[in-house]
């Protein structure tokens, strides 16, 4: 799974909770609107279309603070 893909289902979540799509790496999470249970069913869709669950360190997931990292995050997830 790619960083577009990952991008589109994040923009999926973001589009069902009527927020704009997620367009800036930069931008923060928080500006962007995007919150823990977004991040939340992003990961359950990635691992509906990986078929597998993912494995990640949670210490990782207190460095998230833009939509980059959050791209960062999951590809690296998707990986292991």
């Amino acid at each position: 799974m790619n960083r577009n893909e990952i991008l589109d289902l994040m923009n999926t979540v973001m589009k069902k909770r009527g927020r704009s799509p997620l367009a800036d790496e930069n931008q923060s999470t928080r500006e962007a609107g995007f919150r823990s249970l977004d991040f939340s069913e992003t990961a359950l869709r990635i691992e509906t279309v990986i078929g597998r669950e993912l494995s990640f360190d949670a210490a990782s997931m207190r460095r998230i603070e833009t939509v980059k990292d959050v791209l960062d995050f999951f590809e690296d997830a998707v990986r292991s």
